[in-house]
């Protein structure tokens, strides 16, 4: 199989549907909050390839990804069973959405880009920097983690997932409070590219992930 042999060092449950996968990290990776890996691993026989985005502010010792749970998916049921031990194979990092400590940071979040966008908040905290995160979703992950940021003094944002006046509007609030990253499926990206647009900004200088 290709792609490096890791070893999962812990699940644990972040949300309704929702994995955190800590991953022991391999000799020589490097990688910055924004960027994603491509899990390899064989099941039955059978090759199976995903990709996620990184969801933690560091990869010293370990890493995370953070994985939505599909009931009838071929791969997620499988991750979200572990317990810790077991080996799977990585890409990467791979990406050009990344942060490197160096501004204040907006990061906006639909679904299951709450992971990417916690990850350079805290990052962003770490290194003394403002962060905002705005997050649409009705079942919301990571919500500790929110918690912690909103504590040390981030803007903390969550919001329905039919509220798109709401998200226009914090789209707009923050408009000159940092870099944006916008993370998530296409229909919710474009909406945030708009709100960008509309509110006088522009959506070329947002770092933007299109999940598809």
């Amino acid at each position: 199989m290709e792609g490096t042999p890791v070893t999962v060092d812990s699940v644990r449950e972040v949300g309704t549907d929702t994995v955190a996968l800590e991953l022991t990290t391999p000799e020589d990776f490097d990688a910055l909050p924004g960027q994603f890996v491509v899990l390899r691993t064989e099941l039955e026989g059978e090759e199976f390839t995903r990709y996620y985005t990184l969801s933690s502010p560091t990869v010293d010792d370990t890493f995370e990804i953070t994985v939505g749970i599909d009931p009838e998916g071929d791969l997620s049921p499988w991750l979200a069973s572990l317990e810790g031990g077991e080996t799977v194979h990585l890409d990467g990092p791979f990406g050009e959405i990344t942060y490197e400590g160096d501004t204040d940071v907006v990061c906006v979040a639909g679904g299951p880009g709450v992971g990417p966008a916690v990850a350079i908040a805290e990052a962003a905290h770490a290194a003394g920097h403002g962060a905002v995160v705005i997050y649409q979703d009705d079942a919301p992950a990571h919500e500790d983690r929110l918690e912690l940021l909103a504590e040390a003094d981030a803007t903390v944002t969550v919001l329905e997932g039919d509220a798109d006046d709401d998200l226009a509007s914090a789209v707009t609030a923050h408009l000159e409070d940092g870099q944006y990253y916008v993370f998530g499926f296409s229909d919710f990206v474009h909406a945030v590219a708009d709100a960008i647009d509309d509110a006088g900004g522009d959506r070329e200088e947002a770092l933007i992930e299109n999940f598809g």
